[in-house]
């Protein structure tokens, strides 16, 4: 662990852990607080290797070109890549990815992808990268760039966001195409085994501050047992590029703490099992894009969302384990692409 650590970070290795407990302790953000006010910059010219997620590498931009444009919020920024006209998909990315654009889907929409807070090329504020930090950004992302009749695309992390945002915004949101998701609060005798072993010790400082932050392993082990193909270096790279420090991997280490498990935390619990009641009742059109074994969607959650969620499509896309967009993104784009267009002829 102490090998992996970058050499700005050698100062931290030296403090007592107390005090390394007391320079991570988290930022309340209740619920009720404000959201941010944006500003709106102006677009800039956006160079290739922003577009840094490998499936986004692969896609072969048509005019107009993708851009960048960075909105500044009180305690951060944020960065996004748009491409394509008309109605826009949202993505939503997870845990340690940063923002992509499925292929395919720019063709046809106007596809949106971004970067959590704290993430890819976002600004890292000195926050506790809480669930409700999450939520409060993503729901001024939305409001600053005047998105409406949004389609979300959700993966992971992005998942407990995006199924909040679309349960507190239903009126806003026109359908969500789903993978490898938190649709239910989860036990961790569900995970499969290595999952099971590794989960309790990440949540427990400072196994999880020495594992996550000091050693990296969520980038330098997980990223690839969760990954069916082999990532090359540049793409391993890309992946590694926001997180050079150990203080930059904080939020890298925070998302294991929010997710809710066996009911803890207690808040974060209600929050996906009032989502979860809502999206069994909710007549909005879902696509649930299946990958076997997978990690968060087994096949006993899988069967459990064919049976309890309306509306729903699914389609069973072959072998995948965690990041599944990185497997096959082609197959990805081009289910969301017919879905939504099927959807859309529904509607008229």
């Amino acid at each position: 662990l102490l090998a992996a650590r970058s050499p700005q970070d050698a100062h931290l290795l030296r403090l007592p852990l107390r005090e390394v407990a007391a320079r991570r302790a988290p930022v309340t953000c209740p619920r009720t607080a404000p959201r941010p006010r944006l500003r709106t910059l102006a677009p800039t010219a956006c160079a290739d290797n922003v577009m840094r997620a490998p499936h986004v590498r692969r896609l072969t931009l048509s005019r107009p070109r993708a851009y960048c444009r960075t909105q500044q919020v009180r305690e951060g920024a944020r960065l996004h890549v748009e491409q394509g006209q008309g109605k826009p998909v949202l993505s939503l990315h997870g845990n340690p990815a940063s923002c992509y654009i499925i292929p395919h889907v720019a063709k046809v929409w106007r596809a949106i992808a971004v970067d959590l807070i704290g993430m890819g090329k976002s600004d890292k504020p000195d926050i506790g990268y809480h669930y409700d930090d999450h939520s409060r950004y993503v729901e001024g992302f939305v409001e600053a760039l005047g998105l409406k009749d949004i389609t979300l695309v959700i993966q992971d992390w992005g998942s407990l966001i995006g199924f909040r945002y679309a349960h507190e915004h239903e009126a806003n949101v026109r359908g969500i195409a789903f993978m490898e998701a938190s649709v239910r609060p989860l036990n961790f005798k569900d995970m499969p085994l290595d999952t099971r072993i590794m989960l309790p010790v990440v949540r427990t400082f400072p196994f999880g501050y020495l594992l996550i932050q000091v050693g990296n392993i969520f980038l330098s082990k997980l990223l690839h047992e969760m990954t069916l193909r082999k990532l090359a270096k540049e793409e391993i790279a890309a992946y590694n590029a926001p997180f050079p420090t150990i203080k930059s991997r904080k939020p890298v280490a925070q998302f294991p703490l929010e997710v809710p498990f066996d009911g803890k935390p207690v808040k974060n619990h209600s929050t996906v099992a009032g989502y979860s009641e809502w999206l069994k009742v909710t007549q909005m059109p879902k696509l649930f894009l299946k990958f076997s074994p997978g990690v968060l969607i087994n096949k006993d959650m899988a069967a459990w969302i064919e049976k309890s969620l309306p509306n729903i499509t699914t389609v069973d896309c072959g072998a995948g384990k965690h990041f599944v967009q990185e497997d096959d993104p082609d197959l990805i784009g081009q289910e969301i692409v017919a879905w939504m267009s099927a959807t859309q002829s529904k509607k008229k």
